[in-house]
């Protein structure tokens, strides 16, 4: 016994129970309609694309308010076969999908600026940092020479100090060795 000489309820049947339990799905349907005429009435059948509805669909295929123009949308769709019924709702879901992974990558696009954002502010901050350091680490280098010749115009010959160094010396205002210390800690921090 081949396939073809199989009758037409048994064939529904098998169809009808492959829609039913997720194993035939509407491209398959499809593809069995065109593979023959005979697989084509069948796949065409009200009961396979019902289920196949309610399957896919089942928020949708459930009676929603009672308000007219649900109740008229309901009627017109009850006077639709339900291979054309599946078609509408998987073409809306179809869109429904497209505009949430737009929404998706629009959302992470943001997130990427956003990231971008905090990145630039980041740099600017490190930037303006290390001028801050660069400039710590100057007046540090600075303070040294001072200290470093203070000690000289206190304990070695004050003649062999230059004129330029003991000049430096009396401009500084700031205790050398407190200020030392500060610097220290700041750039060790």
């Amino acid at each position: 016994m081949s396939a073809s000489d199989l009758p037409d309820e048994l064939w529904a049947r098998v169809l009808e129970l492959g829609a039913a339990s997720s194993a035939l799905g509407f491209r398959d349907l499809c593809c069995l309609a065109i593979a023959s005429r005979r697989l084509g009435r069948l796949s065409f059948h009200p009961a396979l694309w019902s289920a196949l509805l309610s399957r896919d669909f089942p928020s949708q295929s459930q009676p929603s308010s009672s308000s007219s123009t649900s109740q008229q949308q309901q009627q017109q769709q009850q006077q639709l076969h339900p291979k054309s019924l599946y078609k509408t709702k998987f073409e809306r879901h179809k869109v429904r999908m497209a505009e949430a992974r737009r929404r998706a990558v629009f959302e992470a696009e943001a997130r990427v600026l956003a990231c971008r954002r905090r990145l630039a502010d980041l740099e600017e901050s490190m930037r303006a940092e290390g001028e801050r350091m660069k400039a710590a680490a100057q007046e540090l280098d600075n303070l040294e020479r001072v200290r470093r010749t203070s000690v000289a115009l206190n304990v070695w010959q004050p003649q062999v100090v230059h004129g330029r160094q003991k000049q430096l010396v009396q401009q500084c205002t700031v205790p050398v060795d407190s200020r030392l210390s500060d610097l220290n800690m700041e750039l060790k921090v």
